[in-house]
């Protein structure tokens, strides 16, 4: 091989080489485009629901008796001051009986 061949055998390898990075390098750019990652983060978060709906709705057909009583006990927490306002009122008309002694004092 003659050093013309050689020369003209490493430019064509060079040129190659460079248009296989350029093309990379705008695959990344595009890549990392602000509306692609939108999309793909979009994308994920909708895949992540679906999944995670998926396996609640699985799981509750599985165990319907668990997910009442969970149910039940998320309610009960989460309406813990008034029924625990109720409970109290109760409580006083019980341990109270005079007829006198109003729960508001206003009559």
């Amino acid at each position: 091989m003659s050093r013309e061949e050689a020369f003209r055998a490493a430019s064509t390898r060079a040129e190659e080489r460079k248009s296989a990075f350029l093309s990379s390098a705008q695959a990344a750019k595009a890549r990392v485009a602000p509306t692609r990652l939108k999309q793909d983060i979009r994308g994920k978060a909708t895949e992540t629901l679906l999944d995670g709906t998926a396996y609640a709705a699985a799981k509750i057909q599985q165990r319907p008796t668990a997910t009442a009583a969970a149910v039940a006990a998320l309610g009960i927490y989460l309406m813990r001051r008034p029924l625990g306002a109720l409970f109290r009122r109760m409580y006083v008309r019980i341990s109270n009986r005079t007829e006198e002694t109003s729960e508001t004092h206003d009559g």
